[in-house]
C-alpha cells in the first residue's frame, strides 16, 4: 500500500435522540447561526421544530437560507455568503442531505474570502479558513456529513465540479436514523447507489497489497447488499435505516481508502451528465457505473473477479476470469435495477444528441482517472454503451 496520513476532525454523534446534543454543540462557536436546509421537508416531517427548539435554549439568533437544489448551486452559495457577512453569522447549521452540506461547505469557506464563490469551487482561490458548521443528517447517501468534499453545480455555465478544503470539515454531525423515515423510496434507493459507488470507486485502484482496505470495501458493500432490500421493503424499520446510515457515512469519511488512490472516474463523468441534464446524482452513477466496469474489466482482472466471488457470491467453477467477473458486473446492475434504480440514460429522456457536449464537459481538465486514465473517446464509449 501507499504511504499515508488520516485524520477526520469531524465529530459523529450518532443514534435515536442525538437532536437533543445539538445546542451544546453549538453553543462554543456563539449566537448568531445560519440554518440552512433544502425544500422544506423538514417542516413537514418536525425536525425544523426541533431545531429551532434547540438553538432557542441557547438563545441563538437564528438567520434562515432555505430552497437547496439536490444539485446545489453556486448561485445559492452566494446568497448564504452575503447572509454570513450580512449578518456577521459565527456558525452555520446545515439540516438535510449530502446538497445541503456540500451548499453549506462553500458558504462557510466563501464568508471568510472577498471573492466570488465560483472562483473556490474552480481552484482560483486557496481556502485556509472557514466558518465553523455543524450538519444535522436526514439522508443516508453522500457521506458529506464526515468529509471535506463538496460538489457545485454552476447552471449557467453547465459545470459541475467538485472541490474541499482540510478546513471544510463540518466540527460534529448528528446523525438520528429516525429522520431518514420520511425520505421516499426514490430517494432512500439513490442514496443506496451513491454510497456502493463510494465505496466501489475507492476498490478499484492499481495499489498492491491492500488486503485489509480491500475486506473493509467489501464488508461495506456486503451489508449493504443484505439490508438495502429489506429497507425498501419497509421504510420505517429503525435498524435497517441505522445500519445504511451508518454504512454511508463510513463509505466516504477517508476510512477505506487509506493507503490507495481510488479512480473517481464515473463520478466524474456523471457531474458531467447532470450539468447538462440536471438528473440525479446517483441515478446517473447506477447508469454509468456498470458501464464504466465493463469498460476497464482488464485493467485489473483480478479485482473484478475478487469482487465478483466475495460481494456477489459467483461460483467461479468452470468459468473463465473474464465470465467471473461479468457475471458480477450484471449481478450489480440487476442488484440495482431490482431496487428501482434506472439502467439506462434514456430513462431520463437522454439520447446520443447530448454525448458530445457531455464527453467535452468530461474533458475539462484532460484525462482523468486513477485505475484506468480516460481520454474523450472513452468517455463516448461509455456514454453510448450507456444510452
Amino acid at each position: 500500500m501507499k504511504n499515508f496520513s488520516y485524520r477526520n476532525p469531524t465529530k459523529l454523534i450518532f443514534g435515536k435522540g442525538s437532536i437533543e446534543k445539538l445546542n451544546e454543540e453549538v453553543l462554543p462557536y456563539g449566537k448568531k447561526v445560519l440554518l440552512v436546509f433544502g425544500g422544506g421537508s423538514i417542516k413537514r416531517n418536525g425536525l425544523y421544530e426541533k431545531v429551532l427548539t434547540e438553538l432557542n435554549k441557547m438563545e441563538a439568533e437564528v438567520v434562515e437560507l432555505s430552497g437547496v437544489e439536490p444539485n446545489p448551486r453556486v448561485s445559492t452559495a452566494r446568497k448564504g455568503v452575503q447572509l454570513c457577512k450580512d449578518h456577521q453569522i459565527d456558525f452555520i447549521l446545515a439540516v438535510g442531505g449530502g446538497s445541503v452540506i456540500d451548499c453549506v461547505k462553500l458558504i462557510a469557506a466563501g464568508a471568510k474570502y472577498d471573492c466570488d464563490p465560483w472562483d473556490i469551487v474552480k481552484r482560483k482561490v486557496t481556502v485556509n479558513q472557514a466558518l465553523p458548521f455543524g450538519t444535522v443528517l436526514t439522508l443516508a447517501a453522500t457521506g458529506s456529513e464526515m468529509n471535506s468534499g463538496s460538489v457545485i453545480t454552476n447552471w449557467e455555465t453547465n459545470e459541475k465540479l467538485s472541490w474541499g478544503s482540510p478546513v471544510t470539515y463540518p466540527t460534529f454531525s448528528i446523525l438520528d436514523p429516525v429522520h431518514t423515515y420520511t425520505v421516499p423510496l426514490d430517494q432512500t434507493v439513490y442514496g443506496i447507489v451513491d454510497m456502493m459507488s463510494h465505496v466501489m470507486e475507492q476498490y478499484f485502484h492499481q495499489t498492491e497489497n491492500t488486503p485489509l482496505q480491500d475486506r473493509m470495501c467489501e464488508s461495506v458493500l456486503q451489508t449493504v447488499v443484505e439490508a438495502a432490500p429489506k429497507l425498501v421493503a419497509d421504510l420505517d424499520n429503525y435498524e435497517l435505516r441505522e445500519t445504511i446510515m451508518y454504512a454511508g457515512t463510513i463509505a466516504l469519511n477517508g476510512y477505506l481508502s487509506v493507503g490507495v488512490n481510488g479512480d473517481w472516474a464515473t463520478h466524474h463523468i456523471e457531474h458531467a451528465v447532470s450539468a447538462v441534464h440536471d438528473i440525479p446524482h446517483a441515478g446517473g452513477l447506477a447508469i454509468l457505473f456498470p458501464n464504466w466496469m465493463k469498460h476497464t474489466l482488464h485493467e485489473r482482472l483480478d479485482r473484478y473477479t475478487q469482487l465478483a466471488i466475495r460481494v456477489w457470491g459467483v461460483d467461479p467453477t468452470g468459468k473463465t476470469e473474464e465470465a467471473v467477473a461479468l457475471e458480477g458486473i450484471e449481478r450489480l446492475q440487476y442488484f440495482w435495477n431490482s431496487l428501482g434504480a434506472p439502467s439506462k440514460l434514456s430513462d431520463y429522456e437522454i439520447n446520443k444528441d447530448t454525448i458530445e457536449l457531455i464527453a467535452d464537459k468530461a474533458m475539462n481538465k484532460g484525462e482523468f482517472g486513477n485505475f484506468k486514465k480516460l481520454t474523450k473517446e472513452d468517455v463516448r464509449t461509455i456514454l453510448i454503451a450507456s444510452c
